[in-house]
């Protein structure tokens, strides 16, 4: 759990970014690299393609930086523009092989399930899930928009976009373990 004085050291950290000051910027690189570094590495080819997307990622990071609005974890944030930094280096190449991974960070699911899955299992996996789950998941795990222009966009608040969310992420990680244990098939 973030302690007050981590908090006020982040809220100093992303001040003397958006400031662009370049020792705030080198450290907040450095903070979160090794954790970005791993996501990235876990679905890249090579570590050349892991430090590209994460270098795209971090460019991302840098650019939006002044809309963190601290309501949630800056790693959090952070984690999520990377992450949609890797889903627009797998669309805009033209690979075969494309993942849409829950995130994992609240997830027990074995990695070995993710890495089995193809992008067309995964979005048929996605289609199982009841129509208005489904919508959420895919406007926030795919399109990245906040749970707050989820709301707004289906009419719904945004207790009731994070409530799909989560059910969304409990149904999938069912779902992807029956997949798994039932073909045993699935190359990646």
């Amino acid at each position: 759990m973030a302690t007050q004085k981590d908090n006020n050291n982040e809220r100093e950290l992303v001040e003397g970014c958006v400031n662009n000051d370049r020792r705030s910027q080198e450290l907040l690189y450095r903070k979160f690299f090794p954790k970005m570094y791993r996501m990235c590495q876990r679905y890249a080819n090579s570590e050349e393609e892991a430090v590209e997307i994460l270098n795209s990622g971090f460019l991302r990071v840098f650019t939006k930086l002044h809309t963190f609005q601290f309501a949630g974890s800056l790693e959090g944030w952070i984690r999520r523009l990377v992450f949609h930094s890797m889903a627009d280096y797998y669309r805009k190449s033209d690979k075969k092989v494309r993942f849409l991974p829950v995130e994992d960070w609240d997830a027990p699911t074995s990695t070995s399930a993710l890495h089995q899955l193809y992008f067309e299992d995964m979005v048929s996996l996605i289609d199982k899930l009841p129509k208005a789950t489904r919508e959420v998941f895919w406007l926030y795990a795919v399109d990245g928009y906040t749970h707050v222009e989820i709301g707004k966009r289906l009419g719904i608040s945004d207790g009731t976009s994070k409530w799909h969310l989560s059910n969304a992420r409990k149904k999938l990680k069912v779902l992807m373990n029956k997949e798994s244990n039932h073909s045993g098939q699935y190359t990646g």
